[in-house]
């Protein structure tokens, strides 16, 4: 099996629990196994350290920057209790900055767990580096507005070339990423027809596309249980699907309890917003729920605030018309 994994998907990887972390150490025995075969190319690995810092800030600013209020009301100060509460977040506050400490060290010498997972993924991978004729026939493309890329950005269009270059001719290609890029215009959940057409034309085979990563393991690699990363699929699906207000409002409450979302989970929150009506409603109409309203607008402003780089300019501007 030939597998390609974009960026974003191996940039979420510092969103997942502990427990999925430990299930995609299955991936890796299947590498070993020669049951998958990694494909990587110096762009990918270049901008996966490029976005590391940037990604991890996005899913530990809340904490790192929590701070911790140690002002009482004076009536407060009658009761005995205000001794053992105030000494009791003078621990929560050392404790705090302790574990601030030790999780910084490990940033900088990448032994975050997610690390250890990328740097066996980029060891065991097959490296795909381009020449000066891969290169240019990226900027041919780019020049003449074929897909995939964004502005004015060579990337995705080496990484494509590479791997038209590369790929064994008559194996099949797992493509995994959240770009939109890569997608139809009629349809995100499938692959661009014209990519499609060029590689059937060069390789004579298909290429399985997946958005998620969670995706690609329920139907290639079952064993593989990815809970969080599901359990967020389905929370947005509710959103998605929602039919009234109090249904945006309940599964935004749920969806705010996370902080880090795949590229193409964010695509899929930002659409619904767009096109959904009821969420619209909830967030430009009170109709008497004004602290609910408040916190879908909330999360949507996160949402993208934090994730820019995976929404295309049309996107941006209609999200950011309608919270403003």
């Amino acid at each position: 099996m030939q597998l390609f994994i974009d960026t974003n998907i191996l940039l979420s990887f510092y969103s997942l629990n502990q427990d999925d972390l430990a299930e995609l150490n299955k991936i890796i025995d299947a590498i070993e196994k020669q049951q998958i075969t990694l494909l990587l190319t110096d762009q990918i690995i270049n901008e996966f350290y490029r976005n590391r810092e940037q990604r991890i800030d996005g899913a530990i600013k809340s904490f790192r920057t929590q701070t911790f209020n140690t002002q009482f009301p004076q009536l407060c100060e009658d009761y005995p209790e205000i001794d053992t509460l105030r000494e009791a977040l003078k621990h929560h506050e050392q404790a705090h900055a302790a574990l601030n400490t030790r999780i910084l060290v490990d940033i900088k010498a990448k032994t975050l767990k997610a690390d250890r997972i990328i740097q066996s993924l980029f060891s065991l991978g097959k490296k795909l580096s381009p020449d000066p004729t891969t290169v240019e026939k990226a900027k041919l493309r780019m020049s003449v507005g074929n897909p995939p890329g964004k502005n004015n950005s060579l990337g995705d269009a080496i990484n494509w070339e590479s791997l038209l270059d590369e790929t064994p001719i008559g194996e099949d290609l797992y493509f995994i990423t959240g770009d939109k890029d890569y997608c139809s215009a009629l349809n995100d959940d499938e692959f661009s027809d014209f990519l499609l057409t060029e590689w059937d034309a060069q390789k004579q085979t298909k290429i399985h596309f997946y958005k998620r990563l969670s995706s690609f393991c329920k139907e290639q690699f079952p064993e593989i249980m990815l809970a969080s990363a599901r359990d967020k699929d389905f929370l947005i699906r509710d959103l998605v699907n929602s039919q009234s207000i109090a249904n945006t409002q309940a599964a935004i409450a749920k969806l705010s309890y996370y902080s880090e979302f795949t590229a193409a989970q964010v695509n899929t929150i930002v659409g619904a917003a767009i096109s959904n009506r009821q969420i619209g409603w909830s967030i430009c109409q009170g109709q008497g729920y004004a602290n609910e309203d408040d916190r879908v607008k909330s999360f949507l402003r996160s949402v993208v605030a934090n994730n820019e780089q995976y929404l295309d300019p049309a996107s941006l501007a209609a999200i950011a018309e309608l919270l403003n």
